[in-house]
């Protein structure tokens, strides 16, 4: 899998804690980061294609991210 648009992710220049929230903690500077991202969809993809399951990928939170990636394996299967 190619990952090259990591070395254009804004995600790159800020603390990588911003995209891991303690649990009840707030997803907003990290979704801000994402939204304003030119590689934002390269990085939501990723995160699906691969199964991520915690953090902040392509500006979607952990619970939206697990229920994408739920529907892409339903896709899969179907």
């Amino acid at each position: 899998m190619n990952d090259a648009w990591r070395e254009d992710a804004l995600c790159q220049q800020t603390d990588p804690a911003l995209f891991h929230p303690e649990p009840g903690g707030t997803t907003i500077p990290a979704k801000r980061t994402c939204m304003a991202c030119p590689v934002r969809r390269e990085c939501l993809d990723y995160a699906i294609d691969t199964g991520q399951h915690w953090g902040i990928w392509g500006g979607v939170s952990q619970n939206e991210l697990r229920r994408l990636v739920r529907v892409a394996r339903a896709e899969v299967a179907a």
